[in-house]
């Protein structure tokens, strides 16, 4: 499931518009090109990419032109990218922040002056992939570790594995992934962070028939 999560955002940084993009890669080097090719066509490139499952060549993240891309460190295959536009870039500042993981990576947009029409100078932005796990109730990263109270506008944007009611309430789940995603979506709604996406409009399609849609 790819979901957004957002926390206190209400406007816009200085730009027309603040055009962002989450996708997983699948490890394609294709479907990044095609990807990234897609954007110069539009009218208003993303000025952020969240990037789940990236592909990668001894570590190294592949190159766009007008991107500057951002991944955790060496050793291991990064399993996050975030990919920030030269636009972008050059109005405000932009700063890694790193985690002990390969899963998960921050982008911490920084301005002198107030974001959004708040009062709040930073806007953090998380890319999140969780993988699956023996673990009865949990993903390879625990909800604690990326929601959390903050005095600051922080987007989530993820491929979770998860499927919940509230992002897609026509889905038949089972007790199993109802369990696992519950703790995560309660984590998320207690602080509160808000669902992004619209319940029950997929964002992902498999690629056999046999498999659902889901969000």
């Amino acid at each position: 499931m790819e979901n957004f999560f957002t926390r206190d955002t209400d406007s816009r940084a200085g730009f027309p518009s603040f055009p962002i993009v989450q996708h997983n890669c699948l490890g394609s080097w294709d479907v990044f090109l095609s990807l990234f090719h897609g954007f110069t066509m539009l009218p208003h490139p993303p000025l952020l990419v969240a990037i789940q499952d990236p592909p990668s060549r001894c570590s190294t993240l592949p190159t766009f032109p007008g991107f500057i891309s951002f991944a955790p460190p060496p050793p291991g295959r990064p399993r996050v990218a975030i990919y920030v536009s030269h636009a972008l870039n050059q109005h405000l500042s932009c700063s890694t922040l790193f985690y002990d993981s390969l899963e998960m990576l921050s982008v911490d947009v920084f301005s002198l002056e107030c974001l959004f029409g708040s009062p709040h100078h930073s806007l953090i932005v998380t890319s999140l992939y969780l993988l699956r796990t023996n673990r009865p109730r949990y993903r390879s990263i625990m909800p604690e570790h990326f929601f959390s109270f903050l005095s600051y506008p922080h987007l989530v944007l993820g491929d979770f594995n998860l499927h919940h009611p509230s992002a897609d309430p026509c889905r038949s789940l089972s007790e199993r992934e109802l369990t696992i995603s519950t703790g995560y979506f309660d984590a998320a709604f207690d602080i509160p962070y808000h669902l992004l996406n619209t319940p029950g409009v997929y964002t992902r399609f498999p690629f056999d028939s046999k498999s659902p849609p889901s969000v």
